[in-house]
């Protein structure tokens, strides 16, 4: 018996993985960005950037979009996506990963309809490193929404693709963030009921591609030793068999988190059915600065007369 999601993947040959939230959302790909190339399949990266990529040197098809490779220039301190360049270039050959602006949602949809147009890919695949991406609108907290909502807006409007798929890794990191995770349920239930739910899977420590996404991690980490990825410590933490109030990393210091195993489940959507259900993303969809992007959220948020109230899941 397969999950539908492998029945999905199996059908593509040509696959771009996209990083939704920023920062390093990407890295939460890796694990299947490795299976999927030891399947013999094609596939390519890209992650909206929180690196200020105006400032690099490199290759720039359009203004909101910069081919990064192990030798591009930008700021030493932050720019996670030419250190995963370097390691996978070193592991595998020269390994591109696409940098997308952090604006409105139009130049980020300008970035997806480039990348489809110029790669062809049959398959696209979003990836967010925590679960707030499947905030439609009337939770309790949206947690950080618009680098997820301009992603989702733009990978639902691309033309091209056959099949669009969303996966998100890290279930429970977003607490961090203020978010309910029954309201998350709650989203995966409905999904189920309209089939858009493809199934759950658990990345393990006996697993090549975790040994593989944990030394990409490591690798970056150690060239920016004062910004390591929250999201991607803690899902690496859980899968080692750390639990509860377990900080791998000083950014964290003063909080108090909750890394469990199900930080380890890979939880994956038709991408369009998540689209259909969002409630705002017409409201951003003509967003071009970020400032627009935070305010048409702001906007949306004053307007509902009512929130769903926060719960707690039973235990």
């Amino acid at each position: 018996m397969k999950l539908a999601f492998f029945n999905e993947i199996e059908k593509a040959q040509n696959v771009l993985i996209v990083g939704a939230g920023g920062g390093f959302d990407i890295f939460s790909g890796l694990p299947l960005y490795f299976a999927l190339r030891k399947a013999g399949k094609t596939v390519h990266l890209a992650n909206l950037s929180f690196s200020r990529i105006d400032f690099c040197e490199g290759e720039r098809p359009i203004p909101s979009l910069l081919k990064v490779t192990p030798g591009t220039s930008g700021p030493a301190s932050y720019f996670p996506e030419v250190y995963l360049s370097q390691w996978l270039s070193n592991r595998f050959g020269e390994t591109p990963i696409y940098a997308i602006s952090q604006a409105g949602a139009r130049p980020v949809q300008e970035a997806y309809n480039w990348l489809v147009q110029t790669l062809r890919p049959d398959t696209l695949i979003l990836t967010d490193g925590g679960t707030d991406s499947l905030m439609r609108g009337d939770e309790a907290s949206l947690g950080t929404p618009e680098e997820d909502m301009a992603s989702l807006s733009a990978a639902h409007c691309v033309e091209g693709p056959e099949r669009k798929l969303l996966v998100c890794l890290g279930f429970g990191i977003d607490f961090f963030h203020g978010i309910c995770h029954a309201h998350f349920l709650e989203n995966v239930a409905a999904l189920i009921a309209e089939g858009g739910y493809l199934g759950t899977w658990s990345v393990t420590r006996e697993m090549e591609e975790f040994g593989l996404y944990e030394e990409a991690c490591e690798f970056v980490s150690a060239r920016m030793p004062r910004q390591p990825s929250i999201v991607n410590s803690s899902i690496i933490s859980a899968i080692n068999g750390n639990f509860g109030d377990f900080h791998s990393t000083k950014r964290t210091a003063g909080s108090t988190l909750f890394i469990n195993p199900l930080m380890g489940l890979y939880w994956s959507f038709r991408l369009e059915n998540v689209a259909r259900r969002n409630l705002y993303l017409n409201d951003i969809r003509d967003t071009v600065a970020y400032h627009e992007l935070s305010l048409a959220i702001e906007k949306f948020r004053a307007m509902q007369q009512k929130t769903r109230l926060w719960t707690d899941i039973p235990c």
